[in-house]
């Protein structure tokens, strides 16, 4: 066989046995809260439209997207997120309703991105969306599902930073920059390059005070202090305005308990204008980037024909399973499975044993007892495969039963079994 049959293509992997089950149980548990807060699922298709996708719509750049055509020549690609589908779909079936709508979706995603070590081009997303509210406490809540999802899975040190890129667009605004000079002052701020910003900014023709102001994003992070020193940079409504609802946002998180967990950034900036109010990240130990991302994005299903104020986020599953591998936070999954072995003279009874307690809801591996394998292959073979135990039929009546979670063994009556 050829032996790269036998690879995966760089920058995806197959998942297997316990790294398989513990990435479900953390994506069931992070499930399980969305649906305490009352989102509701919706599934959208793997591949769609390259229109819906595109940088006008804040997704992924056109190199970055898996790209392929259809039959009649259009172009689809696979996708880079799932935020723009879900805009798509609450436009088209969603599209007189004027109350808040939550959505919550999980699915895999793909870029197709320089590689570099660790990073996968295809990647799982579970998140969620508040639609058609546009309040400090849907920005509050989705950040409180946030920490709830968290919290869950068993993260205990973690950090959600927040943003607001209103702060920006009204210096942008009170600067009176053009659109070629705020994409560069983006950049800069994006990549975290406060230094190039410093000499870029000195060279504008703009007061002293606006220089300090852009200069002074370099220190525009912290608690709730950090927002009063803000104020001190600017005068204009709409970043006054906006530090007044980073502040509402706190007080709703306080009360939520979950101040603790949260701290602002207003470095924090899309390279695109896909945001249009709060955004934010989630961080913790074990692993170099974000294992949530979200904000809000107002203008964003305006593109499909809905106007419809919007918030939300994805967690990113691959990351967030690396994070609690390495601060080693079990994830305990399902090993309630038993394992029925038996002889050839003792297979309707076997069957029978395996029927009822399917029927009661139970997961039963079937297996007839081999010549070419011990008694001992079977035990490690369910150890390996973490079942909880074996049931093995000595004869017609009695069964061993043998407990892999506290390593007993007995006989018992076939019919206590049922």
């Amino acid at each position: 066989m050829n032996e790269k049959l036998l690879h995966t293509p760089e920058g995806v992997r197959d998942l297997y046995d316990s790294l398989c089950k513990r990435k479900i149980a953390v994506q069931n548990t992070i499930h399980h809260i969305l649906e305490r807060y009352s989102y509701q699922d919706i599934q959208t298709p793997t591949f769609e439209y390259f229109d819906i996708f595109n940088m006008d719509k804040g997704s992924a750049p056109s190199n970055e997207m898996y790209k392929f055509f259809d039959r009649n020549n259009n172009t689809l690609v696979l996708r880079p997120d799932i935020t723009p589908s879900i805009a798509r779909c609450v436009a088209k079936y969603y599209s007189d309703e004027q109350l808040p709508i939550r959505l919550c979706y999980q699915g895999n995603t793909f870029l197709n991105t320089l590689q570099h070590q660790g990073k996968l081009s295809e990647f799982t997303q579970i998140g969620g969306e508040l639609i058609n509210d546009d309040s400090s406490a849907a920005d509050a809540e989705i950040i409180a599902c946030v920490i709830s999802c968290l919290k869950a899975v068993g993260l205990k040190e973690f950090q959600i930073e927040i943003g607001e890129v209103e702060f920006f667009k009204g210096m942008i605004a009170e600067a009176g920059l053009d659109e070629n000079t705020e994409s560069k002052i983006r950049e800069y701020i994006h990549m975290k390059n406060f230094y190039g910003l410093s000499e870029y900014v000195s060279k504008l023709d703009m007061p002293e005070k606006t220089k300090e102001a852009f200069s002074g994003f370099d220190s525009l992070f912290g608690g709730l202090e950090m927002l009063t020193r803000a104020r001190e940079y600017v005068t204009n409504k709409t970043s006054l305005d906006a530090l007044d609802r980073l502040e509402k946002v706190y007080a709703a998180l306080d009360g939520y308990g979950y101040s603790d967990y949260v701290g602002f950034d207003l470095s924090m900036l899309n390279r695109y204008n896909y945001y249009t109010g709060i955004v934010f990240r989630g961080y913790t130990y074990g692993t170099g980037d974000a294992i949530v991302k979200g904000g809000r994005y107002n203008n964003l299903m305006s593109k499909f024909g809905k106007e419809a104020p919007s918030v939300g986020f994805a967690i990113y599953v691959d990351d967030l399973m690396n994070a609690l591998s390495r601060n080693k936070i079990d994830v305990p999954f399902d090993s309630s499975n038993l394992l029925i072995i038996y002889e050839q003279e003792h297979q309707m009874k076997a069957i029978h044993l395996a029927s009822t307690l399917r029927e009661k809801d139970k997961k039963i591996l079937l297996v007839r007892k081999s010549a070419k394998h011990t008694f001992d292959d079977y035990i490690t073979y369910a150890e390996n495969m973490h079942f909880s135990g074996i049931y093995h039929f000595m004869d017609e009546t009695n069964v061993e039963v043998i407990s892999l979670v506290d390593h007993t063994c007995s006989i018992v009556n076939v019919n206590e079994l049922y």
